[in-house]
């Protein structure tokens, strides 16, 4: 991938990018290696590669420059103000809105927040595009509510302009530190869940919910996941950090029990909605903090999905992973590093297969299928 930013030294968010992509996922395969001496796995599967370009789905934008001449992008590392509207990570037609709201932001007279001083207003724009309709979720993150009447004025002529935002809301982030939203959000649409299809199972995205970033290794993912869950035939499935329900939803059927948990309500309530769109009659859907996780509340389950966060799971919960004991164990990591750290606290499962899924392209990250499988299987 070419890119002007990164070749003129203004951005290199994307580090990896002077590296041959094939000499990316060799170095990926060779640092999981690496951090799984300890735990080799029985079967290793080719990296599934990304596209190199127009690959994210989510733009995370600083408000920067001034009330006149806004910018969306970033402050870089010599702590020049860089616009990165038309990234060639993002969609083309993601592109040219963010352009359109770089200047939406100057004719709505809406001042950037300047944390030197602690004026102005709105910090951040974060935009998330559907793949499967190319319709958007615009969130205007800002210090106060002072504006909004303003915003409300103003939103009309912007969607009348571009039909395809469903969804508007305002976040209220008043806190003077680098956190990227607020407590509050106001939706200013009617519609408030962005719609997403992957291989068919339909998914639905709220402002507080996690989705991959990748979407065509997202689909690869859960496809893969799909099929290791369809190779032991589980009556029963625990999906933990279930989020919207994109591992669990996928490696559903219409007979299998499935439990999802997850602490996030807004995400629990996308899952509902997709499971009952499926015809899943048996998913069962609680929100819970996973430090607290009963056994008898999710029963004893054939196999379980695990999609933690970069911080792993623990060693609470692998000792209670292993008190319920399942068969087999599915766990997808975006840190390798934890992974391996969870894997060591679980004696009683065996490595049975690892894949990676290039999520991250031109970076060093990237995620982790992992088949855990009960030692007592192999005698």
């Amino acid at each position: 991938m070419q890119c002007g930013y990164f070749n003129q030294n203004k951005c290199r968010s994307c580090t990896w990018l002077d590296r041959d992509y094939a000499d990316q996922l060799i170095a990926k395969t060779t640092a999981l290696r690496v951090l799984l001496e300890a735990h080799p796995p029985q079967e290793w599967l080719p990296a599934v590669a990304s596209p190199q370009t127009e690959f994210r789905n989510k733009a995370k934008m600083a408000v920067l420059g001034t009330q006149s001449a806004p910018i969306l992008g970033i402050v870089n590392h010599q702590g020049e103000e860089v616009s990165l509207c038309d990234c060639p990570l993002y969609p083309v037609a993601m592109q040219a809105l963010l352009l359109r709201l770089q200047v939406w932001i100057q004719q709505a007279g809406l001042p950037p927040y300047q944390v030197d001083k602690r004026q102005g207003e709105i910090k951040f724009i974060l935009l998330t595009r559907s793949q499967f309709n190319g319709e958007y979720m615009l969130r205007l993150v800002l210090r106060s509510e002072q504006l909004l009447a303003r915003i409300k004025q103003r939103l009309p002529q912007l969607l009348a302009d571009t039909p395809d935002i469903s969804v508007v809301s305002v976040n209220i982030q008043p806190v003077h530190m680098a956190i990227l939203e607020g407590e509050k959000e106001i939706f200013l649409t009617q519609n408030t869940r962005l719609s997403e299809r992957l291989n068919g199972v339909p998914l639905y995205i709220r402002p507080k919910s996690f989705f991959q970033t990748n979407p065509v290794v997202a689909a690869e993912l859960y496809n893969t996941a799909r099929k290791w869950t369809a190779e032991v035939g589980p009556r029963s499935l625990l999906d933990l950090y279930c989020g919207v329900g994109g591992f669990g939803l996928h490696c559903a059927t219409p007979e299998m029990v499935m439990t999802g948990i997850e602490i996030e309500q807004e995400a629990l309530a996308c899952a509902q909605q997709s499971a009952r769109e499926m015809g899943l009659s048996h998913v069962n859907l609680i929100a819970a903090d996973l430090a607290g996780l009963v056994t008898a509340q999710a029963g004893l389950p054939d196999l379980i999905i695990i999609n933690p966060p970069r911080r792993g799971i623990g060693q609470a919960l692998c000792a209670q992973l292993g008190d319920m004991a399942p068969q087999h164990i599915l766990y997808s990591s975006c840190n390798a590093e934890t992974l391996a750290q969870d894997l060591s606290q679980m004696p009683g499962y065996r490595l049975a297969r690892v894949q990676i899924f290039d999520m991250f392209p031109h970076t060093p990250h990237y995620e982790v299928l992992a088949k855990l499988t009960r030692q007592d299987a192999y005698r």
